[in-house]
């Protein structure tokens, strides 16, 4: 009785967890090896595509050349599940079994066992007139194995490609949705829909990061006050994927991923990947976010935009001087919103040593074959003097203060929302407290034990920061009279926001957002800078630069503000 080595091989995890295909192989290759009378000392099973540059049948080769294992058949059902790579890697695996004196064999009867000498009947033999009679044949199915996985492959992969490109979906559903089939004049398709517990999450990271009053850190902590819990996935031994060891997920948001959830497409109901040929598709079902929202939420980072029906992403590249170290420099804060009169480039900030040893700071632009250089008292003075001559028109601050107070009311009724949630977490979390009480008083293992209590530990833990933060929620609501008294007094007098705020940086972030574009240090001196439309200058100072006498302000906007000005969520209205 020869000893024998049988490989089971199945194309995919899929195939191998859902189907009977390692089962069916295992029963043939028995009843064969039972019929020979040869006796099976490994059966290798592997769920991996045949058609890799790394074979996955070469674990059980290996094992067969081992000389302690002491081998002598290798038995498969079919070339096909040997190898899917062609002719040349079934002959590279077959050569390496063959110079261990290993025979190679299928239950087809298709591989050869005998060899034959032309020069038999002179008893010589050289390795030229040894030879296999059905290497042809093997050859041939090894080619058509190849053949029938190119073809197989190209009937899927393309069928998944044109329903990409129709709107459909083809993968597994990303977080925050759930695969649905459902009759289409295509057949029955895959669509993407709203998966009724993480999509809440990730509809909230958008507002929150949309609303722009809490910075990333913050609305981490909140979307993992809610609950937030990556998806739970099962862990496969790569050496036997139908044995699960484990399972991973179940994790907090992080800020990384805080960001990959902002950044993709998907969620706007837009699919961006390379079987698209780089062209954005809309797909046949709605996003979990607005164009509008998404593109708040990335602050111009990515933006999506649709044209007379065609979608378009656009992806902003940061510019030099926004990558540069030292840009937010309290010491020079205008120096990336005021340009060079001569060249249109943000202008540096920095302080030369004179002869004597005394600094004298100064901003300049004298890298770019010109010189421009404004000590930075006289800056700041010009800065001051222009943000005393802006006046609001009052059509513009009433409109605002309209829809400051519909902003405030939309977010109560959130406010309203988040509260019935948290009250559903708290109970949620009560209840499995409870649950893990009731184990705990039928275990004896103390490692078990161990293990529950720090999970009981965790949920009182979390429920006591969702009760601090429902507390918080429900104190003595803002009082939006005096809130819209503020907004009004700094409307009108922008020269306290612009001027007297502490943070120097936030000053010339608010200076920012009163122009269209950024003024060059000459535009301010002479009053032309491109201004928001609701901004006006003052007639006095107009007049006495000569350069715009006829200027009555322009129309102010009714429909709140555009791009550009200062956002109504840039007011402290909390």
């Amino acid at each position: 009785m020869e000893n024998a080595v049988a490989a089971i091989r199945v194309s995919s995890v899929k195939q191998g967890t859902d189907g009977d295909s390692p089962e069916a192989q295992r029963e043939q290759i028995e009843r064969f090896a039972e019929t020979h009378n040869i006796n099976i000392r490994k059966i290798f099973v592997f769920l991996e595509s045949g058609s890799k540059e790394k074979q996955p049948v070469q674990e059980a080769i290996d094992y067969c050349k081992n000389p302690k294992n002491n081998i002598q058949l290798f038995i498969i059902k079919s070339i096909d599940r040997f190898t899917r790579g062609g002719s040349y890697f079934y002959d590279g695996l077959k050569m390496q079994l063959d110079q261990k004196g290993v025979k190679l064999i299928d239950i087809y009867g298709v591989i050869g066992t005998h060899d034959v000498n032309t020069l038999e009947h002179l008893g010589v033999s050289y390795n030229w007139s040894v030879y296999s009679p059905t290497k042809k044949a093997e050859m041939l199915e090894a080619e058509r194995a190849k053949d029938e996985m190119r073809d197989i492959m190209s009937r899927m992969i393309g069928a998944q490609i044109r329903y990409i490109r129709m709107g459909y979906w083809v993968h597994r559903a990303p977080f925050g949705y759930m695969n649905e089939k459902v009759e289409t004049s295509n057949g029955k398709r895959v669509l993407l829909k709203p998966e009724p517990t993480e999509s809440v999450w990730i509809i909230k990271m958008f507002e929150l990061r949309a609303r722009g009053t809490l910075d990333d850190h913050q609305i981490v902590d909140t979307i993992n006050s809610m609950g937030f819990k990556t998806r739970i996935e099962l862990k496969r031994n790569p050496k036997n994927r139908t044995q699960i060891i484990g399972q991973k997920g179940g994790n907090k948001l992080t800020l990384k991923a805080l960001w990959r959830f902002i950044e993709n497409p998907i969620y706007a109901g837009i699919h961006v990947g390379s079987w698209n040929k780089g062209f954005p598709i809309k797909g046949r079902y709605a996003g979990l976010v607005s164009f509008d929202i998404f593109n708040k939420a990335n602050k111009g980072k990515i933006t999506i935009r649709e044209d007379n029906g065609e979608i378009k992403v656009y992806k902003r590249e940061p510019k030099d001087y926004l990558v540069q170290k030292g840009v937010k420099n309290s010491e020079f804060p205008y120096k990336k919103y005021v340009l060079c009169p001569h060249c249109m480039k943000p202008l540096y900030g920095s302080a030369s040593r004179g002869k004597l040893g005394k600094y004298y700071p100064a901003y300049h632009c004298n890298k770019r074959g010109h010189y421009f250089r404004v000590p930075k008292k006289d800056f700041d003075a010009t800065i001051s003097k222009f943000i005393k001559n802006i006046n609001l028109s009052q059509e513009y601050i009433d409109a605002l203060q309209k829809v400051v107070l519909e902003e405030w009311d939309k977010r109560s009724n959130e406010i309203n929302k988040d509260k019935v949630n948290i009250d559903q977490r708290i109970s949620e979390l009560k209840m499995q407290s409870k649950a893990t009480v009731d184990k705990i008083k039928y275990l004896q293992s103390e490692v078990a034990i161990k293990y529950l209590e720090a999970d009981l530990i965790e949920n009182e833990n979390e429920i006591e920061k969702l009760m601090v933060k429902k507390e918080k929620e429900t104190k003595e609501p803002v009082n939006m009279v005096k809130v819209m008294e503020y907004i009004k007094y700094f409307l009108e007098h922008l020269d306290n926001l612009l001027l007297q705020s502490d943070n120097p940086i936030d000053r010339a972030t608010y200076f920012s957002a009163i122009f269209n574009h950024a003024p060059t240090y000459q535009e301010l001196i002479s009053g032309t800078p491109d201004l928001a439309d609701c901004i006006s200058l003052n007639k006095v100072f107009i007049q006495g630069r000569g350069q715009l006498s006829g200027m009555q302000g322009l129309e102010p906007q009714t429909s709140g503000p555009k791009p550009g000005v200062m956002p109504f969520h840039h007011i402290p209205i909390y």
